[in-house]
């Protein structure tokens, strides 16, 4: 494990109540950041693991809200700003499936005007609102930013159409930011396969799939997506503009 040592920096995690984001924030904090953690918080689950952190001793704060809405974005970025002082890395992991069981592709009544628009908005507008209010403070840092993707990006699986064409979607946002903020900050993003945490769509047995489909024969943990995040936002000085697929080698077929 590369460790960093991260005292004195700030960052941002968005859907960070549980799975990826969660385990980002935890390790960022446990390298010495101070984070603003963000996520719905209407279930409590937020204030929850802000809590758990706080009693490690660990430099964490609660920042709630729906960055799939602009004025919510911004609201979010200005309350950690007052809280951090400044702003080093953003972390945008937030998304959502919509459903609670894949939609088949050929199933173009399921995709309604309403959901299209709930995709787009949570799983790539949201990546564009919240960094284009983060841009001034990681621009005066020279920060980095890593957007959490999806290996149905590339493909023609995952929860539904309008998921995956969404998260292809935000494979081109992260090229275009990462141009659009160069020199001084860095935009990546990372393609998770299939983590072993809680999520709104279920897949049925992920680890019998992953016997048989991914030659690491495994479902992939949340803190070793973490692991990658954190190495592009904390290390990573040349790579902009990247999008690293991680799925234990899923992706070859």
């Amino acid at each position: 494990m590369i460790a960093f040592d991260l005292r004195n920096k700030r960052a941002i995690v968005t859907g960070a109540a549980s799975g990826i984001g969660l385990a980002t924030a935890t390790r960022l904090a446990r390298s010495g950041a101070s984070v603003a953690m963000n996520d719905l918080g209407t279930n409590g689950k937020l204030s929850v693991e802000v809590a758990k952190l706080r009693n490690e001793g660990f430099d964490v704060h609660s920042v709630p809200g729906d960055v799939s809405q602009p004025g919510s974005a911004e609201k979010i970025v200005s309350s950690a700003l007052d809280t951090l002082g400044s702003l080093d890395y953003l972390i945008n992991n937030a998304g959502a499936p919509g459903t609670k069981v894949p939609i088949p592709v050929e199933d173009f009544d399921a995709l309604t005007p309403e959901f299209w628009a709930k995709m787009l908005n949570i799983n790539l507008l949201s990546v564009f609102w919240i960094t284009k209010a983060a841009k001034k403070a990681l621009v005066d840092s020279r920060g980095a930013v890593v957007n959490t993707v999806s290996t149905s990006a590339f493909r023609c699986d995952g929860s539904s159409a309008a998921y995956s064409c969404a998260k292809a979607g935000l494979v081109h946002l992260t090229k275009h930011l990462a141009k659009a903020l160069a020199p001084k900050v860095r935009v990546n993003g990372i393609a998770p396969g299939l983590v072993n945490s809680p999520w709104e769509c279920s897949f049925g047995d992920q680890e019998q799939y992953a016997r048989s489909a991914v030659p690491l024969q495994r479902v992939g943990e949340p803190h070793e997506y973490a692991d990658l995040i954190v190495y592009l936002a904390a290390g990573a000085p040349y790579i902009t503009g990247e999008v690293i697929i991680a799925n234990g080698g899923a992706h070859l077929g």
